[in-house]
């Protein structure tokens, strides 16, 4: 798939094939495997999410690597006490991963920069999920407000402490690249859908050229 949208103006210089990314939201390994042997040379990106994970998500990320090519983003979430998320970041920086998320908050984002240490790996802050709506928020007992404000004001601080990016809804994409933080800083939305797809369990979606046009660097086209 080649993505010949113009990105904005303050948007990092990404490759137009690097910058789709498609989840592999398979249980199993091989199924992942079989869809990246599929997908052939039309995508350079791939996530891999939890569920991928269970199944042997590690060893898929290894072999895309190493035997295709391929480029890795490793959606786990981490959110854990400093420690933790330090000492599990340490054991995932060698594996030769391009994006790795971890909630935003400010002080699991300094530990995760610091398990990294001096490698490559960059480091994504899990801002709002695109699945979420004010309602859902309200039912998590998440501090009132708009989702909008929210969803910024937690970039601002994770880019602040020191994440390389940010995962956001392309709703918010535009405003974040308007931070001052956000300077040659990653935006990667999920909730990316072609015209006229369904929405499926995301609710803050947009089109891969109006996410690109708002100023993301990568979009999930999937889950």
């Amino acid at each position: 798939m080649i993505l010949t949208e113009t990105a904005a103006p303050d948007a990092i210089n990404v490759p137009a094939d690097d910058r789709l990314i498609v989840p592999l939201d398979f249980p199993n390994a091989l199924m992942g495997l079989e869809m990246a042997q599929t997908l052939g040379d039309r995508v350079s990106f791939y996530k891999i999410g939890l569920e991928m994970l269970m199944g042997g998500g590690l060893a898929l990320a290894r072999e895309l690597i190493d035997e295709y090519g391929k480029r890795i983003f490793l959606d786990m979430k981490l959110f854990d006490i400093s420690n933790t998320i330090e000492g599990a970041v340490r054991g995932l920086k060698d594996f030769g991963l391009d994006f790795l998320t971890v909630h935003g908050d400010p002080h699991v984002v300094r530990a995760a920069v610091a398990g990294r240490g001096g490698s490559d790996l960059r480091i994504l802050a899990v801002t709002v999920l695109t699945s979420l709506d004010r309602a859902d928020l309200d039912a998590g007992m998440i501090q009132p407000g708009d989702i909008t404000e929210i969803t910024v004001e937690r970039a601002r601080r994770a880019l602040a402490a020191g994440a390389d990016g940010v995962i956001a809804s392309p709703h918010e994409a535009a405003q974040i690249r308007a931070l001052p933080e956000a300077a040659g800083k990653l935006i990667v939305t999920p909730g990316v859908r072609p015209a006229g797809s369904d929405h499926g369990d995301q609710k803050r979606v947009m089109t891969p050229g109006e996410a690109i046009r708002a100023g993301a660097d990568h979009i999930v086209v999937g889950r």
